[in-house]
């Protein structure tokens, strides 16, 4: 207890970490069991690349959709067979660091989830060191309003983020959509082995190209900003997934953990999975496959609201 009777917050285990530690904890291809660091980085964008080829090449699409006035500011839309108004759309988020990995090579969900008649939108945003963390956030808001307000009989906007593209999804949970005019309809939100508190990015290499301060981290973390938010959840039966792959480091099993139970707390529909036998970056190559464990989360989340 503190000198005011409450109950003071235990010490982030990263903060006894030596910085080789740290290093280590948020570098998640050091902890590829199955391949090499480097390897495991040159897998997962081959994949990428190639099932994004392969969903351009087999489905219905529109490229390159500008969603603001940005070079970078273009959403990807890929359709199911069956075009009805009235289509569910799951966003995808990727990952990086803020500083890598592109929409053009992370279409790995889109031939599994169109092929169950679910529209999908690969989002590009600007990466470091072009773009600052705020103005990412600002940009992935402004691509869900966008999609709101092209398809506004939408049966449901999902978010799906993977890594820092987690953190750039849960974001939205504090957006302020009255700036953009529109109320999107956000019923579900996959975040996929990602970080919702940005401090100890801060002392990584990790942080060389996207030069977070103190501040940024502070005011860019969902983990920090729902911990004291007194708001309740815009829709109560949205469903938040947070997601960890067992091959994850531990700081990033902690950090999944912990923003679950803040999600919890702050009164949202929340569930936590850790996924069997899988790292960083097999959690995402595997949405490829139709019977891949997260694909069946994904559809099972979806098309239990209809």
């Amino acid at each position: 207890m503190d000198g005011h009777g409450s109950a003071r917050a235990p010490e982030a285990p990263w903060r006894k970490m030596s910085a080789q530690e740290l290093e280590n904890q948020y570098a998640p291809s050091r902890w590829v069991v199955r391949l090499g660091a480097e390897e495991a980085l040159k897998t997962y964008s081959q994949i990428g690349n190639e099932a994004t080829k392969r969903a351009r090449a087999t489905r219905k699409t529109l490229l390159q959709v500008p969603y603001g006035d940005g070079d970078g500011e273009k959403v990807d839309i890929y359709f199911p067979d069956k075009v009805s108004e009235a289509l569910p759309f799951l966003m995808f988020v990727h990952g990086g660091y803020w500083q890598s990995g592109s929409k053009d090579s992370s279409a790995f969900m889109v031939n599994p989830l169109t092929a169950q008649g679910v529209a999908v939108v690969i989002v590009a945003y600007d990466i470091a060191p072009k773009g600052t963390l705020d103005q990412m956030v600002n940009q992935v808001t402004r691509s869900i309003a966008f999609v709101q307000k092209q398809y506004p009989c939408n049966a449901g906007i999902y978010l799906c983020g993977h890594s820092a593209g987690a953190q750039l999804a849960a974001m939205m949970l504090l957006a302020d959509w009255t700036k953009h005019g529109v109320t999107p309809n956000l019923k579900g939100f996959f975040l996929v082995s990602g970080v919702y508190d940005l401090e100890p990015i801060v002392y990584t290499s990790q942080n060389a190209l996207v030069h977070l301060t103190l501040e940024d981290a502070q005011r860019n973390s969902p983990q920090r900003h729902l911990q004291v938010a007194h708001t309740q959840p815009v829709d109560p039966a949205c469903h938040m997934l947070v997601i960890v792959g067992q091959h994850d480091s531990p700081e990033f099993h902690r950090q999944s953990r912990e923003f679950y139970q803040t999600l919890c707390q702050a009164g949202w529909k929340a569930s936590f999975e850790e996924l069997h036998d899988v790292d960083h970056f097999e959690i995402i190559e595997n949405l490829t496959r139709e019977d891949d464990t997260l694909i069946q989360i994904i559809l099972k989340t979806i098309f239990q609201e209809f």
